[in-house]
């Protein structure tokens, strides 16, 4: 951690009881420090292949944060929160890069205004075990394989109360970007229902005038957009949950660029004893080739990723996790690991072991 940020944490620890005992209203500094030792590589195909190699990564899991509410009177809250990664690995540790933001909350439910995950990530984040940061994250081969696991800039985000369990999320991002030729624009809704041990949830996402391509070049380009869907579940029984997510995306690339639907689908399984916690999880995508007009016959990419996990939680808050993954690729296929992705070519199968730590305070 640098010594800005360590200052900024030590300060806030300080100075968070003498706040809270002036005017009654929580702050909280809070955060994650998840490091894992892995051991990657990736052959098959043409391209030359990525030897074996170590690493020690905290991929983008570590964070500290500091959150707050002020009663504002009349059954309305102000809330604040600002995090930010932390690389325990490193001494580069960016500043703002997670979710933060300032919005009032009331019978209404909540708007808030800054930097934050999209609805559609979140309706599909608790869906996968291993998170999306880490080498078997749901990015390895769904949401577009991360192209709509967005954290947005410049945002409003609405969330409404929960009613039996039911709620609603919509969120818009500001067309900062705009220039003469184009107007990038997010838009994102969700809606979820939550109810003992079931989750239910089921999204939907456009881009406008954003195109990123089978590659993962992205672009703002006039004419284009990309939409997506979702439909996700998990249910437990007892020590034993299975999850599910389905979606699909059609992109336009603008003018006669264009491709065919990608769909994707992941499934899981966790099953629980005592400390214990031990994950299997699958994911497929098919995603349609870039081609020149809708015509054109192309070479689909098609993915599939197969990961174990295994956790002992000696605490609520502390972890120890291993975690092996496989992606499989056909001669188009460009699937890689959740984080911390190799550079291959099509075709070309990575695969991973990691080991860590991970600790909440």
């Amino acid at each position: 951690m640098n010594k800005k940020l360590l200052a900024l944490a030590v300060a806030g620890a300080t100075l968070a009881p003498a706040a809270m005992a002036q005017t009654a209203n929580p702050v909280t500094l809070y955060g994650r420090m998840f490091v894992m030792f892995e051991n990657v590589k990736a052959d098959g195909g043409t391209a030359a292949p990525v030897g074996s190699r170590n690493r020690v990564n905290s991929n983008g899991s570590s964070l500290v944060g500091v959150r707050g509410t002020e009663d504002l009177g009349g059954g309305l809250k102000a809330f604040f929160q600002w995090e930010t990664e932390v690389r325990l690995e490193q001494n580069d540790s960016p500043f703002s890069t997670r979710n933060s933001a300032v919005g009032l909350q009331g019978a209404f439910g909540s708007v808030l205004l800054g930097r934050w995950d999209t609805p559609f990530k979140l309706a599909n984040a608790s869906l996968d075990p291993f998170g999306d940061t880490t080498l078997a994250g749901y990015t390895s081969a769904m949401s577009d394989r991360g192209n709509f696991n967005r954290r947005e800039q410049n945002v409003v985000q609405y969330w409404s109360p929960t009613w039996s369990g039911f709620a609603l999320r919509a969120s818009y991002s500001a067309n900062e970007g705009k220039t003469a030729t184009v107007s990038p624009v997010v838009t994102s809704l969700s809606a979820t229902y939550t109810q003992g041990p079931i989750y239910l949830s089921t999204a939907w996402e456009k881009h406008k005038d954003i195109f990123r391509n089978y590659t993962g070049s992205a672009a703002n380009v006039a004419g284009a957009d990309e939409t997506g869907m979702s439909l996700a579940g998990h249910v437990t029984f007892g020590a034993v949950r299975v999850g599910g997510l389905i979606q699909k995306f059609k992109k336009n690339g603008g003018g006669t660029t264009r491709t065919s639907d990608q769909k994707s689908q992941m499934f899981n399984i966790i099953y629980t004893a005592g400390k214990n916690q031990f994950v299997y999880q699958m994911q497929r995508s098919k995603d349609g080739a870039t081609r020149a007009t809708a015509a054109t016959a192309l070479t689909e990419p098609d993915t599939k990723v197969n990961s174990l996990g295994y956790y002992y939680n000696f605490s609520r808050r502390t972890s120890l996790v291993a975690v092996y993954t496989q992606t499989k690729n056909n001669t188009a296929g460009l699937g890689n690991f959740g984080a911390n992705t190799l550079t291959i070519g099509a075709d070309q199968d990575p695969r991973g072991f990691a080991i860590g730590l991970r600790h909440t305070f």
